[in-house]
């Protein structure tokens, strides 16, 4: 019995203090842009969100006043050329999924709600798991963006400058060939990128690109290395750990660099009073 209040204690002391660090009790600053992957009953990892708790933290989004908005609003807004409506957030998915389709866009749209999904080409109606190009344009005809996430899921820093470009290049074409609309958004596949990557995403006429950091995104952000919010799934309390990474990001960024910083140094009997947020 000692021993539990002794880790409760810990615990708690832990959460103070990160709180008092990272401004829990603060309103966040920034734009949330959401972070998804696949939405749907059937796998069980971390980048699965159940179509319940997906339903859940669409109705949590518009019972609190959220707005969603599209990726080229957040850029007019981040570059000062509009203002958006109170409480905006951008709903992104990552990979371009059939679930995506078949789970989440019927529940964005009941929810009245728009999204970017970035998509792999190389995949688009090659394999089962992933959309086709006739669910694109139907989701593209009621308001969904899409965007490049590289030809085949390349981490671009693993590669040849040249090929880093072609990647960026020809899949932003594929997209556009086959939409008839400008594509003008990019994310990182695992949110790798440096400065020379930056550069070559600029000089392939992307207008801003998203990492995995977490984080809100305010202006004066570099528009090619975008915070957003990672939603994952199979976790318990799912809409709790949504709720406060949406209320207090820096706090959970701030226990996720704690967390991290035990691991590598070791010291993984200390991660029991850190709490997974």
């Amino acid at each position: 019995m000692k021993s539990k209040r002794l880790c409760l204690l810990l615990s708690l002391l832990v959460i103070a203090a990160a709180a008092a660090v990272f401004g829990i009790f603060s309103e966040p600053e920034g734009i949330p842009v959401l972070n998804y992957h696949q939405i749907n009953d059937r796998d069980e990892n971390l980048m699965t969100v159940s179509t319940q708790e997906f339903e859940e933290q669409m109705s949590w989004l518009r019972d609190h006043g959220y707005y969603a908005i599209t990726a080229s609003e957040l850029a007019d807004a981040l570059e000062g050329k509009t203002e958006l409506p109170k409480k905006p957030v951008l709903i992104t998915f990552d990979d371009g999924y059939i679930d995506n389709y078949k789970c989440a866009f019927p529940i964005l749209k009941r929810h009245g709600m728009k999204a970017i999904i970035f998509l792999i080409p190389d995949y688009v109606g090659v394999y089962p798991n992933y959309l086709t190009w006739d669910n694109i344009r139907e989701m593209q005809a009621d308001g969904i963006e899409f965007g490049s996430h590289t030809l085949n899921h390349s981490v671009l820093t693993d590669l040849a400058p040249e090929e880093a470009s072609r990647q960026l290049r020809e899949s932003k074409q594929a997209i556009e060939w086959r939409t008839g609309r400008p594509v003008e958004y990019f994310a990182y596949p695992c949110g790798y990128m440096n400065a020379d990557i930056e550069a070559r995403v600029r000089a392939e006429g992307y207008r801003a690109a998203f990492t995995v950091e977490l984080g809100n995104t305010k202006k004066g952000d570099d528009l090619y290395a975008l915070n957003r919010v990672p939603v994952f799934g199979a976790i318990q309390h799912t809409l709790f750990r949504f709720a406060a990474r949406m209320r207090c990001p820096r706090f959970v960024a701030g226990l996720e660099s704690l967390r991290r910083s035990l691991a590598e140094k070791n010291c993984d009997w200390l991660l029991f009073f850190i709490p997974v947020i």
